[in-house]
């Protein structure tokens, strides 16, 4: 009788073969994967490490340092995390929108305490990962109920555009900056706006723009905000620096506020990254103004839908320390203040650089410099000056001449004055 299995050598061979060709088509799985290429920004961090030369010097992180160089914590955000921890929390689950205080008080910073639409209820809100989080949740959003692009200034933080990309939306420029007086293309962007077909969502920086630190005036926001309403668009401001912009937070969301007066059913991302600190935390908010309370709860009901299969729900402890301080009347002071301390120091340092280079003799303009607002400082520098300023001087900044202020302090201010100077002096 012969057995319908085979001898045992056959079978041996038959699991040898098999196994061999399932490791063949295991290592092909994957075979056609290429290397992608490095991050920038991350790229530009792990050269800087890398580099031996004492007076090395890393401008490029858009992350606040103290006049030592050394990362920066709040004293209002230490108080606040002990006060957490006294309290002996639990690490449940948070809802799909995230900390409901959390939510609200960050829709009161900024849309104020006394907005109607909030006293109305028309605004639904929910914590994201950060702003690159709710960046994302947005644009699917809007691609999922019928947008098919996004407007935004040209230049613009660099996550933006694969953010959107990856969201399915076909991501448009409108002119932003002239780099030949190294200030805003006001009239550009406004003819380009004015193109813009009805219906168009348009990213709005709405402080500190990201990376040139030049913005528009309180005036060109309210010419814009009524260009926007007449051509019909959907603005979608990102608010990554209230607070951290000037050192005074209602003033850093005017132009939130002025859209919301006039009438907008406008949409607002913010992080809490630069002005609290919370970096590695990713605190953030996306919130959607309706035309009523109504609206308000269909657009609240689509969002999670949309959070629910992404990340389900955000984490806790960031958001537990925004809610501790903007909930103390005394911490928020203290926030206040010390907020302000570090949008002081970043400005002290714009004067600081600016004089120096005039000082030493420089055949171009740095007025730009104090001009500019916020983290970073846009340098006017071309990518053969970066090149120089790096392999040179062993100063780190990113190839669009970007320098995050917030790396100058007033040990390294001379040093690199002096070496822009000699990287741009013909």
């Amino acid at each position: 009788m012969i057995c319908q299995f085979g001898s045992k050598s056959s079978r041996q061979r038959l699991l040898t073969t098999t196994a061999v060709a399932a490791r063949r088509t295991l290592s092909t799985f994957w075979s056609d994967v290429p290397q992608g290429p490095p991050d920038p920004i991350i790229g530009l961090n792990e050269a800087f490490a890398k580099d031996t030369f004492p007076q090395k010097v890393n401008v490029g992180v858009g992350a606040y340092r103290g006049d030592d160089g050394k990362p920066h914590v709040l004293p209002c955000v230490r108080e606040a995390e002990q006060i957490i921890n006294a309290a002996q929390l639990d690490h449940e689950y948070a809802g799909i929108i995230g900390e409901p205080q959390f939510v609200n008080l960050a829709l009161k910073f900024a849309y104020g305490n006394d907005s109607p639409v909030l006293a109305n209820k028309q605004v639904a809100g929910v914590q994201t990962l950060s702003g690159t989080g709710g960046l994302r949740l947005f644009g699917e959003f809007i691609r999922k109920f019928g947008h098919s692009h996004i407007y935004v200034p040209n230049p613009t933080w660099g996550n933006h555009i694969p953010i959107f990309q990856n969201s399915g939306l076909e991501v448009r420029k409108y002119r932003y900056y002239d780099t030949t007086s190294s200030d805003l293309d006001y009239d550009g962007l406004l003819s380009d706006i004015g193109d813009a077909p009805a219906g168009s969502a348009v990213l709005l920086h709405a402080c500190a723009h990201n990376p040139t630190g030049m913005d528009p005036t309180l005036e060109q926001w309210a010419e814009i905000s009524q260009l926007v309403k007449s051509k019909g668009l959907l603005p979608f401001f990102d608010c990554a620096y209230q607070g951290f912009a000037s050192g005074n937070a209602p003033q850093d969301a005017a132009a939130i506020r002025l859209f919301v007066e006039d009438g907008h059913n406008l949409a607002l991302v913010q992080s809490f990254s630069k002005n609290f600190g919370l970096y590695g935390q990713r605190v953030g908010a996306l919130s959607i103004v309706g035309q009523d309370a109504h609206e308000a709860i269909r657009l609240l009901s689509q969002l999670k839908i949309c959070i629910r299969p992404s990340y389900s729900n955000p984490p806790r402890h960031g958001a537990r320390i925004v809610s501790t301080i903007l909930s103390d009347d005394r911490l928020t002071t203290d926030f206040i203040d010390q907020c302000k301390d570090m949008a002081d120091r970043i400005n002290s340092m714009r004067v600081q650089l600016r004089s120096i280079l005039e000082g030493a003799g420089s055949d171009r303009s740095w007025e730009h410099v104090t001009k500019q607002i916020g983290m970073f400082a846009y340098s006017g520098l071309s990518k053969e000056e970066v090149t120089a300023l790096r392999d040179d001087h062993h100063i780190y900044c990113t190839l669009d001449g970007r320098i995050s202020m917030a790396g100058v302090t007033s040990g390294n201010v001379d040093y690199i004055a002096n070496a822009i100077h000699e990287v741009t002096k013909k």
